[in-house]
């Protein structure tokens, strides 16, 4: 237990994943009206969760971690680490319910995350984000994500049409930690 409001648990039952999709599916939705009305792109929401819950080589162990936000009044958020390369992981679907915001959970998932990437031997983590989510991206900044260039393995790429990746690159937000 984390600061007596919550706990982080790792996706391991049936029950975890049924959680996991419902959460990765109300952040995509939510995401997804963000980039429609802000940007106007789309994108296969079905599609990105089904790939999420199902794809075991994705975010489960061994090379990569799936943790949901256990609070008092059930799951209330959700993150990963996967593997883009050797050395290289990326954090995805980074995500916390509106009532569970402040306490401290976003920081202490992502500093989980950080955590596993290292011993998982990721000297280098990865994630992106739309512009217009500020708030994530000073919470990453916080934990020493710096800005990088647009990066061509992102996750994004599989779910744009080609002709829409310039107009998603222009309207996320790419950052890079590094274990020091």
């Amino acid at each position: 237990m984390l600061d007596r409001k919550f706990a982080l648990i790792p996706v391991e039952t049936q029950a975890h994943r049924d959680a996991a999709r419902q959460l990765i599916t109300e952040y995509l939705l939510w995401v997804a009206g963000i980039a429609r009305s802000e940007y106007g792109l789309s994108f296969d929401v079905e599609a990105m969760v089904a790939s999420d819950i199902n794809d075991r080589s994705k975010f489960y162990p061994p090379n990569g971690r799936f943790y949901l936000i256990e609070s008092g009044t059930g799951f209330s958020g959700v993150g990963c680490l996967k593997r883009l390369a050797p050395g290289l992981g990326e954090i995805q679907r980074m995500y916390v319910q509106d009532h569970l915001r402040g306490v401290g959970a976003g920081r202490a998932l992502v500093e989980t995350l950080l955590h596993d990437a290292r011993i998982l031997g990721y000297g280098t983590v990865r994630l992106e984000s739309l512009k217009a989510l500020s708030a994530a991206h000073t919470l990453y900044r916080s934990v020493g994500f710096v800005d990088i260039d647009p990066y061509s393995d992102n996750s994004m790429s599989a779910y744009q049409e080609k002709q829409d990746l310039d107009g998603y690159q222009q309207s996320a937000v790419f950052m890079e930690w590094s274990a020091q």
